[in-house]
């Protein structure tokens, strides 16, 4: 075998120090959220002047099925086009007017919002030792 091996011990030569460390990330989201908002029932409005009815200015409601769209399940109301009033002028000959509105349910606005999240993370530690 080999020769003879001779060991001396290894003491340091310092009485203190310092170590520190410093450690960085980041993280980046980018994320969108579309909400769609549906209007479940319907209305009806009427003006004028020099007009009348005989009748309930309120249509009857007409009840839809279920419908599934997105994996959504809803369902709404409509009004029934022939229920709504019929009008006659108060005073024939003189002026009127009339304005009607039926706003039916559906979809009624779609929002998008697309946002990006960033978050920086900086941590230090500092270690002091001595003998």
């Amino acid at each position: 075998m080999g020769g003879k091996v001779f060991a001396a011990p290894l003491v340091p030569q310092f009485r203190s120090g310092q170590l520190t460390t410093s450690s960085t990330s980041e993280s980046i989201i980018n994320e969108t959220i579309t909400s769609h908002n549906y209007r479940t029932g319907y209305a009806y409005s009427a003006s004028g002047h020099n007009i009348k009815t005989d009748t309930y200015i309120n249509p009857t409601a007409n009840p839809t099925a279920t419908q599934t769209v997105n994996g959504v399940s809803f369902n709404w109301t409509s009004p029934t086009m022939e229920a709504i009033p019929r009008w006659s002028i108060v005073n024939q000959g003189a002026p009127f007017s009339l304005v009607e509105s039926v706003i039916s349910p559906g979809l009624e606005t779609v929002t998008t919002v697309t946002r990006t999240i960033q978050t920086t993370t900086t941590s230090e530690s500092v270690s002091v030792f001595g003998q």
